[in-house]
């Protein structure tokens, strides 16, 4: 078949002649994955008004069958094997019926007829209308004749249709496609919201059929946030689950219901004349709560992608690379996202010729892509957040409380072991008066080792607890410069973050929990706790320390537990001599470590250097964890900037 069309200058003539050997060079490089040619051919299947179609795949072959208009002969062959004549030119071309439903055409280049043939170099194409047949093989290599080589009557056959429609036969596919049926479905559902009672599609396998006919509500039912736009997607918020940590005066800032973004832009349509037209977007964009699911195969789409779609059909399938900076917080994202301008028929088409993205240069693209890389996507992913301190909030709560009824067991526990190991010495002894002292340890030794079992639970408190507090005055920069190293020198060293406590840390595992007062969080690890294991105190001390109430509160009640503390003592810089000295009830010892911070550099001297790495390992072994060397230790100071050049002229 020869395309050509005439141009003419004057009394000259140009020909201009297209081989059919462009079957040959565009049918393999058109599509880059099996799921746009499938998703080609149900369009066509939509766009014929088919209400049912089955994509059936067996060893050999791959079948697109529908239950659309068909083709006759006569009319509609000749139009079918028109490759690239526009099949959109009026609106009343841009609507189709279905009973009394009206449908907006998806087709428009005339190419998608081509789209079988990236899959196979011969593909079957199979008709019937007002029961007259018709057939033949589309391929990539036609010979002199410029013709296509008909199918017989008999060789014209269907298997889930009879009346009416057309089957698409891909012959030894050179494509694989996942042999998971569920796979596949989740490939392709991602292509056709639209599916519904109107519109279903079938894929049959040898392995049993799976059927597309309502909106993939399973997206909606794993997001932690979501937003939707325009009436018309509302419903989506129905499939929306709030977990149960989420209280319920936040679900406002999970779900968001929003009107449909509007924007008039001023476009030339295809006779070149200017005219305003209103730009919308509808569909939904949200995020996941986990990212568990990783694609299966090459063939396989990820599972976090900004869709966008037009008229119901996908244009482009992700836009995230495009409107985001490849944050981590981005492979959470999902969204699909509606704007039918890109389809208006009375404007120039904007979509590639595979039909896998869109012209980015096109004022409607541009449009769309500055309101969600500024607005849509900055807002979803706020909420993801949002949604991870709910999570974070929750967990901790549940820890909390978990760690609440251990210690009340403990509670119980030991009452019922002092009383039950108290009664079995009495009864023991009182069977061995004026005996030896050996026979009385050992029934002593008997009733303890009977109820040890009671106190078990013991170790699983110690091991809930936080190990160590960094004490310090949150207002100095320089006090905070400090403990900042110390706790990453502690995380260095093998500390786990959820072991420390630091209230000013950049960190959310180290502080206390979102609400809660830290004098009544610390409460608990000072005071009211069963544990033997008493906390480690860090006091970062300074003139600004002794000054600040919560600093001093920390002190005393380190004192009256009698804890194990470190002092990390802080000088003025400009001093010869020592400007703040840690005072009682502190335990001072002979030494404590004393640094000095200038424009915001950790200056020790060459003793206070190395007493920080020892002190560093001090405290992980009190802790029954293993630390890093010394040597480490004092590289790992070196690289974050900590000087030991500084000569410190005082007595300690």
């Amino acid at each position: 078949m020869i395309l050509s069309k005439v141009v003419m200058s004057n009394n000259k003539i140009y020909p201009l002649r297209i081989d059919v050997k462009i079957l040959e060079l565009l049918g393999p490089s058109l599509y880059t994955s099996i799921y746009y040619v499938l998703a080609e051919l149900v369009a066509n299947a939509y766009d014929a008004s088919a209400e049912n179609v089955y994509i059936i795949i067996r060893d050999n072959e791959i079948i697109v069958e529908d239950d659309g208009t068909g083709m006759s002969y006569d009319k509609d062959i000749t139009k079918y094997l028109g490759v690239a004549e526009e099949t959109r030119v009026t609106e009343a071309d841009s609507i189709i019926k279905v009973g009394s439903i009206e449908r907006r055409k998806m087709g428009r280049k005339g190419i998608g007829k081509l789209a079988a043939l990236s899959v196979s170099e011969n593909v079957l194409v199979k008709t019937i209308k007002n029961k007259d047949k018709s057939g033949f093989i589309l391929s990539r290599k036609v010979d002199k004749s410029k013709n296509l080589k008909p199918l017989s009557d008999n060789e014209i056959s269907f298997e889930k249709i009879s009346n009416h429609g057309t089957a698409i036969v891909m012959q030894e596919p050179q494509y694989d496609i996942h042999k998971t049926i569920k796979a596949i479905k989740n490939n392709l559902i991602k292509f056709f919201p639209m599916a519904g009672e109107m519109f279903k599609v079938h894929i049959v396998t040898t392995s049993g059929t799976e059927i597309i006919d309502d909106f993939n509500t399973s997206m909606i039912t794993g997001l932690g946030s979501l937003i939707t736009l325009g009436d018309k997607y509302k419903f989506l918020s129905r499939h929306f689950n709030f977990d149960s940590f989420i209280e319920k005066e936040n679900h406002k800032n999970l779900l968001k219901k929003k009107e449909v973004f509007c924007k008039t832009i001023i476009l030339k349509n295809k006779d070149g004349k200017e005219k305003k037209y209103i730009l919308k977007i509808e569909g939904w964009i949200g995020t996941y709560k986990t990212i568990s699911r990783k694609k299966s195969t090459e063939e396989d789409f990820p599972d976090n992608f900004i869709s966008l779609l037009s008229n119901d059909k996908l244009g482009e399938f992700n836009i995230l690379p495009s409107v985001g900076k490849e944050r981590l917080l981005e492979s959470y994202v999902i969204g699909q996202l509606h704007v039918d301008l890109f389809e208006e028929t009375e404007l120039p088409d904007m979509s590639l010729s595979n039909r896998q993205g869109y012209k980015d240069r096109d004022p409607r693209y541009i449009a769309v892509i500055d309101h969600v890389r500024e607005k849509l996507l900055p807002e979803i992913l706020k909420m993801r957040n949002l949604y991870a301190d709910y999570k974070k909030a929750g967990a901790d709560k549940i820890k909390k409380d978990a760690n609440l009824r251990k210690e009340e067991e403990l509670i119980s526990a030991a009452k019922k072991y002092k009383k039950k190991a108290s009664n079995a010495v009495i009864s023991g002894l009182s069977n061995f008066i004026n005996k030896d002292d050996a026979s009385a340890k050992k029934i002593i030794d008997e009733a303890i080792n009977n109820t040890t079992e009671l106190m078990g639970i013991k170790k699983e408190v110690d091991e809930a607890k936080k190990k160590i507090l960094i004490s310090h005055a949150n207002i100095e920069k320089k006090d905070k410069l400090l403990s900042d190293l110390i706790c990453q020198m502690l995380e260095f060293n093998n500390v786990p973050k959820d072991k420390i406590i630091y209230t000013s840390s950049d960190e959310e595992e180290h502080r206390e929990p979102d609400g809660e007062d830290i004098l009544d969080y610390l409460r608990e690890f000072f005071v009211d706790t069963m544990s033997t294991d008493k906390i480690y105190v860090l006091y970062i001390t300074s003139e600004e320390m002794s000054k600040r109430w919560n600093a001093v509160l920390e002190v005393g009640a380190g004192w009256i537990t009698q804890g194990s503390h470190k002092i990390f003592n802080i000088l003025d810089y400009d001093s010869e001599t020592p400007h703040y000295e840690p005072q009682s009830p502190l335990k001072r010892g002979p030494r404590w470590h004393t640094s000095k911070i200038k424009d915001g550099i950790i200056h020790m001297d060459e003793l206070s250097f190395d007493l920080f790495c020892v002190q560093m390992r001090t405290i992980c072994e009190a802790i029954n964890i293993v630390p890093k060397s010394k040597n480490a230790n004092k590289t790992e100071l070196t690289r974050l900037n900590v000087r030991d050049d500084l000569t410190l002229n005082f007595n300690q």
